[in-house]
């Protein structure tokens, strides 16, 4: 099995965090995501124990909350005692909702509007990543006026190329984030940021991509920019208190794919960023790493029903789910490759090659292509693995369809994380 939350039950059918798969389908219904909840605070304690282990106190994991933004997966992290992310205020919204301190939050995106800093502000968020000029500007400006003052990262461009998609990368030069240092850019934003009355700087936020399986890209980057903290400290007597390197280490999607032990990756990286630092001459910074998905795309699982089974003679084989694209836009954006299981035939042969497709009225709407599963029939569950992350979180009502339940898993029992939209949730909004 992909990874060790799967097993085969003496039914032959698909196990999940003890459970059986398709019980779970014929209790809640499909499309069912569900969350195995032990394994999500399992890979959060890796990330926080390595971070204090490594770095010392200060130094810790944020979740990142574009991953999976829910009020369930706040209050996780807040029992967990790690920070967030946040790239949006409905996810702000979303996790004071279910308790969380927003203290303990970073506000990341490139386009704040006036509302959007306002309620951060007010709100009590611990630190802006703040990404440009006309943003460091309006949020000097709104200080100004409330009279307060305001913790703030700036976003740094340190010009990795991590060879991922080029979708997901997002620490070159050429980006719509951040400020690059190659152009100088960097420089002329830390100086301003110096220089405002209600800005108080603590240090600097780099983010190289996604789905990264080598640590060279994070050493890399964090060399660049501890040569960037060192010489910001030259030029201006500034020493960065945090350094916060995002995230983007690689998730087991698929055989042949590695599956990284991030507390090792963690080790590893402390041990080269320790010595670059001792090079340079620069005094080691408060290390932040902000994970999403490795937290929580292994621990989820989609469970749809089969619709059809069609062979086109000569061609290929098709096999229809009640779900598709609407819940996983992730095949028809990246060609993003997953495991797909037959739920309910799980111990038997997979010799039917076939590509699983969604109900959508598009072409594009495809789960998996090329997958060998066992010959289903109309009813049988099929499951979709490692689904946890940008997959609830990008869901849509694409062809007016709702979005799915999602179902906690913990050691063989479920519970109700999000209720299943209506068409009457779908309509509420309209006049």
């Amino acid at each position: 099995m992909l990874h060790e939350n799967l097993g085969i039950n003496e039914k032959g059918r698909l196990t999940f965090a003890g459970a059986d798969a398709v019980l779970l389908a014929e209790k809640y219904g499909t499309p069912l995501m569900l969350l195995d909840e032990e394994r999500i605070r399992r890979n959060i304690r890796r990330y926080k124990e390595a971070l204090l282990e490594c770095f010392g106190e200060g130094s810790f994991p944020l979740f990142a909350s574009k991953a999976l933004c829910f009020k369930g997966i706040y209050r996780l992290a807040k029992e967990e005692g790690i920070g967030m992310d946040a790239v949006s205020v409905g996810e702000l919204y979303t996790a004071k909702a279910a308790g969380f301190d927003l203290s303990k939050a970073y506000f990341h995106g490139n386009n704040k509007t006036d509302a959007d800093i306002a309620y951060a502000v007010e709100n009590g968020v611990g630190a802006f990543v703040v990404d440009n000029a006309d943003e460091l500007l309006a949020l000097e400006k709104y200080l100004a006026s409330a009279d307060k003052k305001q913790d703030i990262l700036l976003r740094i461009t340190p010009g990795i190329d991590p060879h991922t998609h080029k979708a997901i990368v997002t620490g070159s030069v050429d980006s719509k984030f951040g400020s690059a240092i190659e152009t100088g850019q960097a420089e002329e934003i830390t100086r301003l940021a110096l220089s405002l009355p209600h800005i108080v700087l603590k240090g600097f936020h780099c983010h190289v991509g996604s789905q990264i399986f080598d640590i060279e890209p994070f050493t890399e980057a964090a060399d660049i920019m501890l040569r960037f903290i060192a010489y910001v400290a030259a030029e201006t007597g500034y020493t960065a208190e945090v350094l916060n390197l995002g995230g983007g280490l690689g998730v087991k999607y698929v055989e042949g794919q590695p599956e990284l032990d991030y507390a090792a990756v963690i080790r590893d990286m402390a041990a080269v960023i320790k010595l670059r630092a001792s090079a340079i001459g620069c005094a080691l910074p408060h290390i932040l790493l902000e994970p999403g998905r490795s937290l929580v795309a292994d621990a989820g699982v989609t469970l749809y029903t089969v619709g059809s089974v069609k062979t086109i003679k000569g061609y290929k084989s098709y096999v229809s789910v009640d779900g598709g694209m609407p819940d996983n836009p992730r095949y028809a954006l990246y060609e993003a490759p997953y495991t797909v299981l037959l739920a309910s035939k799980a111990a038997e042969k997979a010799d039917f090659i076939c590509s699983v497709v969604g109900r959508c009225c598009e072409s594009g709407d495809i789960l998996q292509e090329n997958v060998d599963i066992p010959k289903p029939v109309r009813g049988d569950i099929l499951a979709v693995l490692c689904t946890g992350a940008y997959n609830y979180a990008m869901a849509s009502n694409y062809n007016r369809i709702p979005r799915p339940a999602v179902v906690w898993v913990k050691e063989g029992a479920d519970r109700l994380a999000i209720r299943r939209e209506s068409f009457e949730d779908m309509t509420r909004l309209e006049v």
